[in-house]
Parts: C-alpha cells; structure tokens; sequence
C-alpha cells in the first residue's frame, strides 16, 4: 500500500479543550463513544474519526493558534471553500464548523474508504480520471473573493525568486551545481504562465493523504485548506506528483488534456522551482510544532529535482 508522503505529528481527540468536544457531540445528537486518530497530513491539530452512540460517524479536525499560528486560517479558507461549493461526491461534504477565535474545528461527513494505493494501476487511473472530473466541476463553480484563496501566480513568482537567488544561496542549500543558476531560464517560464488569468479554484493540494477510495471505487477528495485560483493543469500534474521519480510520470503526462495544452516546458519549470522552493526553504524557515515538516521539504525537493535531471538528460 501506498503510505502517505506528509506525516505529522497530531494532537490526540482527548487532548482537545471540552468544549469543543462537546460541541460535536451537541451538534452531531448524540454523545461520542468511539475515536480512531487518523493519520497523515501536517497539521498539529486532531485529525479523528468518531462515533456517537446512535452509530452516527463523522470526521474531526481542531486546532488552535496556539498549536500553529498558521493552520486556523487554513481551517477558516476549507470552510468558506465547503461552504461555497456545496455537496457533491467528489469531495466530503462539510456538517458544522466552530470557531472562538483560538480554536477551530470541522465536522466532515466521515468517508468510509482507504487512501489509494498507487502501485496498482486500476486505482492510479481512477485518480487520474476523479481528477480530470474535478477540475472540469471546479471551473463551473465558484468562490467568492472574501474566502481569502491561495493566489498560484503568487506562489508561481515566489518559485521564480527562489530559482533567482540559487546562484547565491548558501552551499547548504541541497540542490544540485546544476542548478544554480538557472541554466534553462525556468522562472521565466514561471513568470509567463504566473502572469496569466487563474479564474478557476483548484484543489492545490492533491496529496495520497488526501485522497479516499471508496469502497465501489470513487475517489474523494479532503483536505481544502490550501485551495487556491491557479491553472486547468495544477490538480492534473500534482496528482501526478506520487510517482514522480519513476519514468511513469513523464509518459502519463500526455493522457490529461490540460497538460498536454501547457506543454513539458511548464511542467518542467514546476518541478525546477518547486523543488528549488522547497530546498531553500529548508534551510530558513521556522516551523513551530511541525517536527516533521523540514524532512518532508528536502525529500520532496530531492524527488523534484530528480525529476528535472531525468527529463533533461542531467
């Protein structure tokens, strides 16, 4: 089975302030009886399953500022996203939300499935396949501007800027020689498609942790709290990101039409400035109660940039 690539270390339900547990109980009808932690995921907050002594189930994530200053704003943008978008298959539907300020917590309909296991390809090409279906949906349906969403093109231009400044950034930074410099000009390209219109949500974030098969085989998708306006191919390529580092992802590229339209140079130019980000940042950035975030930072620049290397003959 395919284990998740994001594991953090999680808040356990019993740990949660009162008050909020009762708030799902109370909003649920019917006490809590049973917990089983989930893992998967960065958040230090809890991620639970639970169920109330009328066999009602549901999922359950909390945290508050004081766990991570940034990840209640997170939870605040997956329930304006949930709430605009509304119900559908594809995704968890949200049951109720709670916020005092310090603490945030959701009540999602409890999914019953497993994380897709991408070392079988019948269940590769169904996530393939729910998530060319998604971002068709996506692009017919809309967020307001006062759920504050990710901006790709801002996050486009910072992966140009981190690609910049390689040739100067410190020896310890784990890139390759290679790369430094730019030797390609990818945050140009970066740049060109970050200075396009991005009118559509996307989910951002399209991680094995956040994706559920179910039993009939549907994929789900979790986990909105990075959602953002970006491009048609951003979902296609980061469902594609699992398996990066095998030669399967260069050739599954041309079976999503999206992609196919943005062409390899852009893909390319993704992976360069991504893994560039991802190996600058760890080596500035403070992380606060994400013990495990800085390993998973250099081990997906690792992948990334592996792949770059392959798809140019480095």
């Amino acid at each position: 089975m395919t284990a998740p690539r994001a594991v953090g270390v999680r808040l356990p339900n019993a740990a949660v302030p009162e008050s909020v547990r009762e708030w799902v109980g109370a909003t649920l009808g019917s006490p809590v009886v049973a917990t089983a932690e989930q893992v998967g995921g960065m958040s230090p907050g809890c991620a639970t399953r639970v169920t109330c002594a009328d066999g009602t189930r549901a999922f359950v994530k909390a945290v508050s500022s004081g766990l991570n200053p940034d990840t209640p704003g997170l939870f605040r943008r997956e329930v304006g996203v949930l709430t605009h978008l509304g119900e559908h298959e594809l995704w968890a539907r949200l049951l109720a939300s709670y916020d005092n300020g310090e603490w945030v917590a959701l009540l999602i309909e409890d999914v019953e499935g497993r994380h897709p296991d991408f070392t079988r390809p019948d269940e590769v090409e169904a996530v393939l396949a729910g998530t060319d279906r998604l971002s068709a949906l996506l692009q017919e349906r809309d967020v307001p501007a006062s759920v504050d969403l990710v901006d790709v093109s801002h996050v486009l231009g910072k992966w140009a800027e981190s690609l910049d400044g390689l040739v100067d950034a410190p020896a310890a930074t784990p890139v390759p020689d290679w790369l430094r410099g730019d030797p390609d000009g990818w945050a140009e390209v970066l740049r060109e498609h970050a200075a396009r219109p991005m009118p559509h949500v996307v989910h951002w974030d399209i991680r094995v942790d956040n994706l559920l098969r179910r039993p009939s085989g549907e994929v789900v998708f979790v986990d909105w709290g990075v959602a953002a306006r970006g491009p048609a191919w951003a979902d296609p390529l980061l469902a594609r990101l699992e398996r990066v580092d095998e030669s399967w992802f260069d050739g599954s590229l041309a079976s999503s039409p999206t992609l196919r339209e943005a062409g390899d140079d852009v893909v390319t130019a993704f992976l360069a400035g991504f893994g560039a980000h991802l190996a600058v940042r760890s080596v500035v950035a403070v992380d606060v109660n994400l013990p495990t975030l800085n390993d998973f930072r250099i081990t997906e620049s690792r992948r990334m940039l592996g792949a770059v290397a392959r798809r140019t003959g480095r």
